[in-house]
């Protein structure tokens, strides 16, 4: 037993040595979903707050993220998060596609299956409440009517 024990800690202090990229892409202000849509500082705040780590090029690395292979995990799901929906490149998605991320915002969000519960672990501030829900499928659902119409109008 102790042996097993010993060959996991160097194991564990080995796999230190492989940490994760932590660099964010170049900010991409012309095409943020925030400044492109001129969203309300009171809505902007709460997307920031429980959005942008992992879908936008402006990801603040917790403290777990040092440690591996918890970062590795962390890094994985930051990069299927930026995959799926990132915010910083929200201007380079043709309309439709535009159309489309938001139906999945304001599905997900009723859903409650975003944030992810794990994100809530080290991000409380991140937990939204059913107002902020609301408020935020209200939104997305305004910002969806607004591109159709621009697309039908474009017709």
């Amino acid at each position: 037993m102790k042996k097993v024990l010993v060959i996991l800690l160097v194991a564990f202090i080995i796999i230190q040595f492989f940490p994760i990229d932590k660099t964010n892409p170049a900010p991409t202000p012309g095409m943020d979903f925030l400044k492109i849509k001129k969203t309300p500082d009171h809505i902007a705040k709460v997307i920031r707050t429980s959005c942008y780590d992992c879908h936008s090029n402006e990801t603040k690395y917790p403290w777990y993220s040092n440690i591996s292979p918890a970062s590795w995990f962390l890094k994985n799901h930051i990069n299927e998060g930026r995959k799926h929906l990132n915010f910083s490149t929200f201007a380079v998605y043709e309309p439709k596609r535009q159309l489309h991320k938001l139906e999945e915002c304001m599905d997900l969000l009723e859903k409650k299956e975003m944030p992810l519960e794990s994100y809530y672990l080290g991000h409380q501030d991140a937990k939204l409440t059913d107002d902020q829900r609301t408020v935020l499928i209200q939104y997305f659902r305004r910002l969806k009517e607004d591109t159709e119409r621009a697309i039908m109008f474009n017709k």
